[in-house]
């Protein structure tokens, strides 16, 4: 049956869709830092990282690249 769940994926709760979209801005919170430096941010538990940010900051955003896991966003 390997395989047999192809597809479906979404009926399981999982799909490739995300809460942001490329191009648009959001109100957003750092919450945390990354290893590289740049500041992490969430929209409905999505990922976002957000150059030039810190902790504690309150931004608007905007969306450069959503991937699968997360998004790349600069302030605007």
């Amino acid at each position: 049956m390997y395989g047999s769940n192809r597809g479906s994926f979404s009926s399981g709760g999982f799909t490739d869709s995300s809460p942001v979209e490329a191009g648009k801005t959001y109100e957003v919170e750092i919450e945390d830092i990354s290893r590289q430096g740049d500041g992490i941010a969430r929209v409905e538990g999505f990922v976002i990282f957000v150059s030039e940010t810190k902790v504690g900051d309150k931004v608007t955003i905007s969306i450069d690249r959503v991937m699968r896991r997360f998004a790349i966003a600069h302030k605007v």
